[in-house]
């Protein structure tokens, strides 16, 4: 989606995309306990998520991917059902999510899956407007 939009980590450092790197990944695994997933077909991995468990029985849905040859087969919704699944087994009740709200398919595809649209938010340090959904468990 970085391409496709032309983010890049010089004008968008922060975006989850350009949160790859070994010390990020394990500073949310360790620091923020964050659960982690991933999906593997044919032995490789496709697919991934994570999830931030907040106050208030909510949970924050976190960089949900899937390779772009891996697309459009079913994988994505595996990925928010099992996420789902696991927010449920942590006592949420409704999972937040944070999209680029220029990306229309996007939020169709989460509102399709059962989440409500809630608000947006323009920030500086992106290039895009942040659009916030939320999906009740």
């Amino acid at each position: 989606m970085a391409d496709e939009f032309g983010f890049t980590e010089e004008n968008a450092p922060g975006f989850t995309a350009f949160a790859t790197t070994d010390e990020k990944l394990f500073r949310q695994m360790d620091s923020e306990r964050r659960p982690m997933y991933v999906f593997v077909e044919n032995g490789v991995l496709c697919g991934y998520y994570s999830l931030l468990i907040q106050e208030n029985d909510e949970c924050e849905l976190n960089n949900i991917a899937v390779l772009p040859e891996y697309r459009h087969k079913g994988i994505g919704k595996k990925l928010l059902e099992h996420s789902c699944l696991i927010a449920r087994d942590n006592g949420c009740r409704m999972m937040n999510i944070g999209i680029v709200e220029e990306n229309k398919r996007l939020r169709k595809w989460y509102e399709e899956n059962g989440a409500i649209h809630v608000g947006t938010r323009k920030y500086d340090f992106f290039p895009f407007t942040c659009g916030y959904m939320k999906k009740p468990l």
